[in-house]
């Protein structure tokens, strides 16, 4: 019997992602969410703790996996958090979906963004018109090439990491890579 290989990332990252943190960093952690995820808004404080921790060590990506069969609102949202991003605010609105994560009606998302201070009209075309939807659609492909099933699904240098137990394996990991670095 063959041991379990680890999923690998399947689409490096690009110039269009969302990222926080250091360019070139040693340390680039993945993640493919889901807005309407418990699992996903717990995470996102650990996110940042970890941001603050390695400030200059990790660069964080985010990518849509809105899981639409058991979250009605997450394909919404990602594309209310890509309107938001085309005006320079999807890390606001990161921010403000996982803040407000029971109330993801599309009023609630037009809310959002008004309150983000972009222009409506174009927000509001853009939602209607679903233009960033075959970038989320993309964002799912890849994450199922991936072998992602659920989310919170993370990757640390492209290797996927189990935060089913327990999201310290995301410090964890992020450790070993600088260690064995600087060792």
């Amino acid at each position: 019997m063959r041991p379990h290989q680890p999923s690998l990332l399947a689409v490096p990252v690009e110039p269009s992602d969302h990222v926080l943190g250091a360019r070139g960093a040693p340390v680039t952690l993945v993640e493919y969410g889901d807005f309407e995820c418990p699992g996903c808004k717990q995470a996102a404080p650990a996110v940042e703790l970890l941001l603050e921790r390695f400030p200059e060590e990790v660069l964080f990506v985010y990518r849509h996996y809105p899981l639409e069969e058991v979250h009605p609102h997450a394909l919404a949202a990602a594309e209310a958090a890509e309107s938001a991003g085309a005006q320079g605010k999807f890390w606001p609105m990161h921010k403000l979906l996982f803040d407000h994560q029971s109330h993801l009606r599309l009023v609630d998302l037009l809310s959002y963004t008004a309150s983000l201070g972009v222009d409506m009209p174009r927000s509001m075309a853009e939602m209607a018109d679903h233009v960033y939807l075959q970038r989320v659609r993309g964002h799912i492909s890849g994450a199922r090439r991936s072998g992602v099933h659920t989310t919170p699904a993370f990757f640390v240098n492209g290797t996927m990491q189990d935060v089913s137990i327990r999201l310290s394996s995301l410090f964890e990991a992020a450790q070993a890579v600088l260690e064995a670095r600087d060792g």
